[in-house]
């Protein structure tokens, strides 16, 4: 019987640190992006029509939210802890590469593309889908394999392949004390904690990210994506939500 119980308790473990498989599809996939700040009061709106995106029957599908926390504005009485000078230099270079039209807050881009239909009371964007060679990546326990197909349509063009990879923290909260948002409840959902950016000729990747960033998040998620050279335009986007344990 002790054996038989023994037996059952390994299968058990195996079964909970099985890998996760995530496959792009034929479809398209669109990559929102929301560059967003504590500090700003302008941001709350928009946050919460990313949060709206929870409910959204593409989610993860064909629909991939990621909100980038600035710092450019913890000097003005409040930091947002879940801000990095990383993100900041992402938007940066979007506006340096030509694709976004400056720094600001709250800042859409989808599909590596400025919308500004959002500051206009639009809530549906009219851009071109992510939909450039297929992307696939095992993911277990802060181990991470990729592999990126450029397909028929990039096959011609031999440049380095960017992998793009976020962990996303969902239902967070924060009690502004400070700043713009003095005394404000703030809700957040698909927060980057983290972003890893790796290179490779061939297209595939081998990679150990370490333990999932902890910010008190109800659940986690993670979205990836490859892009070409020194170019921020996604190419091909994945990802979903994070199993208990990985």
């Amino acid at each position: 019987m002790n054996i038989v119980i023994a037996c059952v308790w390994a299968l058990s473990l195996c079964g909970a640190v099985q890998a996760q498989t995530f496959k792009s599809g034929p479809q398209g996939a669109d990559l929102v992006e929301l560059y967003t700040s504590e500090g700003c009061s302008s941001c709350p709106p928009a946050d919460a029509w990313l949060r709206s995106l929870v409910g959204d029957p593409r989610l993860f599908r064909s629909l991939f939210p990621v909100a980038f926390h600035v710092d450019y504005w913890n000097r003005l009485g409040w930091s947002d802890r879940f801000s990095s000078a990383r993100y900041t230099e992402r938007q940066r270079t979007y506006v340096q590469q030509g694709h976004v039209s400056q720094v600001y807050t709250p800042g859409l881009v989808v599909n590596g593309r400025e919308w500004r239909g959002w500051l206009q009371g639009q809530r549906r964007w009219q851009v071109a889908p992510v939909t450039a060679g297929a992307l696939a990546l095992d993911y277990q326990a802060g181990r991470l394999d990729a592999r990126y197909s450029a397909g028929i349509a990039k096959a011609g063009k031999r440049g380095k392949n960017t992998l793009h990879l976020v962990r996303l923290g969902m239902g967070l909260q924060t009690e502004v004390g400070a700043g713009e948002n003095k005394g404000r409840s703030l809700s957040h959902d698909f927060v980057v904690l983290d972003y890893h950016r790796f290179e490779s000729g061939s297209g595939d990747w081998s990679l150990d990210l370490g333990a999932m960033p902890d910010q008190g998040q109800s659940r986690s998620a993670l979205v990836a994506w490859v892009s070409q050279d020194s170019d921020l335009r996604p190419l091909q986007v994945i990802g979903g939500y994070i199993e208990a344990g990985l």
